[in-house]
């Protein structure tokens, strides 16, 4: 991974927290951490105030069809599941939702802010976090905790750890859930201060979160499946294809097809970052291939040439809803990639002007 990942850190070696956190994955007792899970799962197994044993967010993803299958088919629990839909799903993504729902069986909750509100969203989190998609960030904390409160359901669970694909945490020092946790890790900013002039605080009223007196009373819990059982998205998401027929899709920025899969614009976040910060989602995903031995360097290295640096063909419909032109789309992504101290602008535009010189038509 580059040394401009977002809280990127290196121990004495000089070996940054993202291959300390593989290593550590490698090494952990597995089936202790699953006992303590089974162990969490059946203190909340018809202890809360409903019928309901937990709450699950879920997206329609590969990870959070997992946690369902988990929960439902291996520990046979009875969660209500709920989605902060983002107004931009993409067809597969709501065929593999209504899958989900119908061959687990479950109850299901679903909000979706008007498409207005998600427009204007957008423009402002391109100024103030550096990509599309603090509607998103925020909404998928806040919304599932607003659910536990109104049906008092303590046990709020999530899918993968947070040190599975970032350097924010490692497996043996992670991240503790509070209600804050979503803000911390990806919205950056409340509604009070994201608000402005075409974007009052009360129409933000959806991504507030509750009262901290109502989430204590109720005694809201989260946690992450992947903190206690061995994550495998590669190896899970052809279980749920092959068992439970889960769509695949092309995602633009990545040569997966399966990672957010459910949204049409993760072009525009991972463009954004390559942008902001000198490497994509393909960067991600090569390197977590490099570290499980799956390919080389090199191997990695040509698919990041092939799809980070490539416009994504839905910037144009962000542009539409947002309401900027390129020019402006572009500068403001010079300043958040100088706020970030990444790599010079020449050194990004190079490597787009590379792309375009060998992957036209591709």
């Amino acid at each position: 991974m580059p040394s401009t990942e977002r809280d990127a850190t290196f121990d004495e070696m000089g070996i940054c927290v993202t291959c300390q956190s593989s290593e550590q994955k490698m090494r952990i007792d597995w089936a202790a951490r699953e006992k303590v899970l089974a162990e969490i799962l059946n203190r909340y197994r018809g202890k809360g105030y409903s019928s309901y044993d937990c709450l699950v967010p879920i997206s329609g993803g590969k990870d959070s069809a997992y946690q369902l299958y988990l929960l439902k088919e291996v520990y046979k629990m009875n969660p209500l599941a709920v989605t902060f839909s983002q107004n931009w799903h993409s067809e597969i993504g709501l065929k593999n939702l209504r899958r989900c729902l119908e061959v687990f069986d479950i109850d299901h909750m679903m909000f979706t802010p008007k498409r207005s509100l998600v427009n204007r969203c957008a423009r402002r989190s391109l100024e103030m976090i550096g990509d599309a998609c603090w509607h998103c960030h925020a909404g998928v904390g806040t919304f599932p905790l607003q659910m536990a409160v109104n049906w008092k359901i303590p046990l709020i669970v999530y899918g993968e750890s947070s040190a599975e694909l970032s350097a924010s945490a490692t497996y043996e020092s992670n991240i503790e859930y509070d209600p804050s946790y979503f803000f911390k890790v990806s919205a950056e900013y409340y509604p009070k201060d994201f608000a402005c002039d075409y974007l009052p605080q009360w129409e933000l009223a959806a991504f507030e979160l509750p009262d901290m007196k109502d989430i204590e009373r109720i005694g809201v819990i989260g946690i992450h499946i992947g903190n206690y059982v061995f994550w495998d998205g590669e190896r899970q998401m052809e279980f749920l294809r092959e068992r439970y027929g889960w769509l695949e899709d092309k995602v633009e920025g990545t040569f997966k097809c399966y990672k957010s899969n459910e949204c049409i614009m993760p072009g525009v976040h991972d463009y954004t970052k390559f942008l902001k910060r000198g490497y994509g989602r393909a960067t991600d995903h090569t390197s977590q291939d490099v570290r499980a031995g799956l390919m080389t360097l090199a191997e990695a290295n040509e698919i990041i040439r092939e799809h980070d640096p490539k416009r994504p063909h839905i910037l144009d419909y962000y542009l539409k809803i947002s309401g900027y032109t390129e020019e402006e789309f572009r500068a403001i992504m010079d300043r958040h990639r100088e706020a970030v101290g990444s790599i010079p602008r020449e050194d990004i535009e190079a490597a787009i002007a590379d792309h375009e010189k060998n992957h036209s038509g591709r």
